[in-house]
């Protein structure tokens, strides 16, 4: 026995959601997939396999042709470890390659204001600071501040930064 559906005008009744509110089930939208400089990561992945392919047949047109012209002989053992290590070696870099595309710049301009770093050449009143592995050219907001001292980024000037001495 079929129940009918009271107040809908014979249409189904709106789907619900968690925690009880009605609504109606939107498709979410698709995330983007990563891209650097324009080429997306999958055909990254791609161009990769398919180079590593044509190194790997590179090495064993030399160590099977190439190196017996030469009356130097390579076991098939030999062949197969250095086939395996330049993949290992491909995969390896490969990983960490994508890892470093993936990051975003952890140091900039707009980044810097309220950052601590250590003084690398006297300020007096200009000198070196280094930030997060970075050397900066940097003018102290008030007198001498000396060699290993911890400063901190109150302001930018253009390309250089005002420091005052680390709190």
């Amino acid at each position: 026995m079929a129940i009918p559906v009271v107040g809908y005008g014979g249409r189904s009744p709106p789907k619900t959601f968690l925690g009880g509110r009605v609504g109606r089930i939107e498709k979410q939208p698709q995330q983007q997939p990563f891209c650097y400089n324009g080429i997306n990561m999958s055909v990254r992945l791609i161009l990769a396999i398919v180079s590593t392919l044509l190194e790997e047949a590179a090495i064993a047109v030399i160590v099977l042709w190439g190196l017996p012209q030469l009356d130097i002989h390579i076991p098939l053992a030999g062949l197969i470890a250095m086939m395996v290590a330049w993949g290992a070696y491909t995969v390896i870099t490969y990983r960490i390659g994508s890892r470093a595309l993936r990051k975003k710049p952890v140091v900039g301009l707009p980044d810097m204001v309220g950052g601590k770093g250590e003084v690398v050449s006297p300020l007096d009143p200009e000198g070196l600071i280094k930030i997060k592995g970075e050397l900066w050219i940097t003018k102290s907001a008030g007198g001498r501040i000396d060699t290993g001292e911890e400063v901190t980024v109150v302001e930018q000037d253009g390309l250089k930064l005002i420091v005052r001495k680390g709190d």
